[in-house]
């Protein structure tokens, strides 16, 4: 089985795929990671683990693995990708949008499709019908606005992310107005978005995930497939797609030999 390892910068998500079946998924904190994973996994069923994080010094802090698998990757955008990667500055693209990309092709081969994460920041990214990547934008999320309302202008409060019905979008409070100016705006930007990349691919999918995945589902209009696991899937793609690359290299090196 593959062990699939996602970490954020205050949870480590952990799956486990046969093939391409998802058969086990957790969140772990930062602090406890390591003693719950090796209580939880049995390692005798794992062959091949990858590594996803956004944090600095992933190699040294997941070095443990190697004691329990022989085969353990470091996702980077310099890795076999099951896609054509036409970013221009592909040294600065996150693993976690290549994963996305990846998981993007495995849901809807053969589609133009729009990946939206909706997290710490909310990203954009697109794949054509031929798996070519092309990039897309990255915007502040919700959590991030709110601070910065608060940051750069000092007389307003700092607001925690929270439930708000943007049907009310007409605000009779400081907070309320805030809250309003933020929801009302990611929600009505999304669709634009959306709107936008309808009108240059033709029949487009659009994918939604990340953090504020749930929450922004039921508000954004247009049709979008949503799903929680789409980064994870695109990294057991990968780790397939290695595999697949490695059987044929050996094939070939296993054919030239006879």
């Amino acid at each position: 089985m593959n062990l699939i390892i996602d970490q954020g910068n205050t949870a480590v998500k952990v799956a486990l795929f046969k093939k391409q079946e998802l058969v086990f998924f957790n969140t772990y904190s930062t602090e406890d990671f390591q003693q719950q994973l090796l209580k939880e996994i049995d390692f005798n069923e794992v062959q091949e683990v990858i590594i996803a994080s956004v944090v600095t010094g992933a190699e040294s802090r997941f070095s443990f693995l190697k004691k329990h698998t022989p085969h353990v990757v470091f996702a980077s955008s310099t890795m076999p990708l099951p896609f054509l990667n036409k970013y221009a500055t592909p040294q600065t693209l996150g693993v976690d949008r290549l994963a996305l990309i990846a998981g993007a092709i495995r849901l809807f081969p053969n589609r133009n499709t729009l990946v939206i994460s909706a997290g710490t920041c909310i990203t954009f990214d697109v794949v054509t019908q031929r798996k070519e990547y092309l990039g897309g934008a990255i915007a502040p999320g919700i959590a991030m606005r709110l601070k910065a309302m608060h940051q750069f202008t000092s007389k307003l409060p700092l607001l925690e992310q929270q439930d708000f019905d943007t049907e009310q979008f007409i605000g009779n409070t400081t907070e309320s107005c805030m809250l309003s100016g933020v929801y009302n705006n990611v929600v009505r930007e999304i669709e634009g978005v959306i709107s936008q990349y309808d009108e240059k691919f033709a029949d487009l999918a659009v994918i939604l995930t990340g953090g504020n995945q749930k929450y922004l589902q039921e508000r954004i209009k247009k049709p979008i497939f949503a799903s929680s696991f789409v980064l994870l899937e695109g990294l057991n793609s990968i780790l397939e797609y290695q595999k697949e690359m490695q059987h044929s290299i050996n094939g070939q090196f296993k054919q030239y030999d006879e």
